[in-house]
């Protein structure tokens, strides 16, 4: 069976996103300097149609991000800040194209027709929880893994309820001091690392989730 995943970039005091989430700042006060490590590199340049950037260890785990993914889980807010019905205009904040190229499952509270999109994506909004999602993407995946690719408190709840095989932590050496953090209420998991690359930048840690 495939396996679910989830990487995400954190701060040193356990933050994925910062303080103050709004349609102008969807990762909060601070948030962005999370994923600078990998803006600045030629792996997520070139996954995103852009050239230059850096060639570096951080670069390499950029361009496999997306490796062995078949389909992506994320929460409402991670596709559109708000909790209510949606606003149908909305169409996520990656524009036309955006970089998933796969399916992808939005958590919500509230029905929404399926959105396709340019490259291959498309999101298909999923009202049953957590569990529904997931079955629908493994469906989706073809045999390839799932990712749950955030905001934190999805991440949190497949952790909890103990659907996620493998966390990837990219560690960013800063605190945020509030926001969104990650690991609160997520049970008491054990976690194996299998993967440590470390740069100036973050520090890239793979752990397989072990449960008893």
């Amino acid at each position: 069976m495939s396996q679910v995943t989830s990487e995400i970039s954190v701060s040193l005091d356990g933050f994925a996103a910062g303080p103050n989430q709004s349609p102008d700042d969807p990762i909060g006060v601070g948030g962005m300097r999370l994923h600078e490590w990998a803006l600045a590199t030629a792996g997520w340049r070139e996954a995103h149609g852009q050239e230059g950037g850096e060639r570096s260890a951080d670069s390499e785990i950029a361009e496999r991000m997306m490796d062995g993914i078949g389909a992506f889980i994320m929460g409402r807010r991670m596709f559109g800040v708000g909790d209510g019905h949606w606003d149908e205009s909305w169409r996520g904040w990656w524009g036309d194209d955006p970089p998933y190229h796969a399916p992808v499952f939005v958590l919500s509270h509230h029905e929404r027709e399926p959105l396709p999109m340019e490259g291959g994506t498309t999101f298909t909004f999923v009202t049953g929880g957590i569990e529904s999602a997931l079955e629908q993407a493994r469906a989706a995946a073809g045999g390839q893994d799932v990712s749950i690719a955030g905001g934190a408190s999805t991440v949190a709840q497949y952790l909890r309820a103990g659907l996620l095989d493998e966390l990837y932590l990219h560690v960013v050496p800063l605190l945020l001091g509030s926001g969104e953090r990650l690991l609160d209420n997520t049970g008491d998991a054990t976690f194996e690392p299998v993967e440590v690359v470390a740069s100036p930048t973050v520090t890239h840690i793979r752990y397989r989730v072990v449960r008893d």
